[in-house]
């Protein structure tokens, strides 16, 4: 499974990684609201390879048949190893390139927070929740914890639907006396 884990993952890896970055180009064209979405679109896109990992498992290794568990296990490894290059390629990024991009994020959420109406106490508790949000996201095992749980729960549902898509039962031993050999 390892040899399988670490080729789809670093394909799904390198595809989310890839397309992540060159998203970020657009991020400021196209606005926060389509930006989330082209993002998401780009980790489903990218988690893909999944569903084919799996099948080439199940196919390649296993005789073509398996469980859902061990299905849902191969499938949730290639996912942790295409999160872990996305959380590789969004620290260098965020750290060497674009030190004050999650700044423009969080004067948003700010804004936003401000402007919704709510009462004085709330407006200051929940600006303070954020504030405080933006200084944890400066320290990097932070930064790269937030980051690790973005694509993880769309990797967990591709590997979810296509665990349960390529699943194959071994079939049962037959029992009858037609089956068996005339001696």
């Amino acid at each position: 499974m390892k040899k399988t884990v670490l080729t789809f993952g670093l394909i799904s890896g390198l595809v989310i990684s890839v397309l992540m970055g060159g998203s970020l180009l657009l991020a400021d064209r196209i606005g926060s609201g389509h930006s989330m979405a082209l993002g998401y679109t780009i980790m489903v896109a990218s988690f893909l390879p999944i569903y084919f990992g799996i099948r080439s498992y199940r196919d390649n290794t296993l005789a073509g048949q398996i469980s859902l568990g061990r299905a849902f296990a191969c499938g949730i490894l290639i996912s942790f190893v295409a999160t872990a290059c996305y959380v590789i390629m969004w620290e260098v990024l965020y750290f060497n390139f674009m030190p004050h991009f999650m700044d423009s994020y969080f004067a948003a959420q700010i804004h936003n927070v401000q402007s919704a109406g709510l009462d004085s106490a709330t407006t200051a508790a929940q600006v303070a929740a954020i504030q405080h949000s933006q200084q944890l996201y400066q320290n990097p095992i932070v930064n790269m914890a937030y980051t690790f749980m973005e694509p993880l729960p769309v990797g967990f549902l591709i590997t979810l639907i296509s665990a349960a898509l390529l699943r194959r039962k071994v079939p049962a031993p037959s029992n009858s006396f037609a089956d068996a050999p005339i001696a």
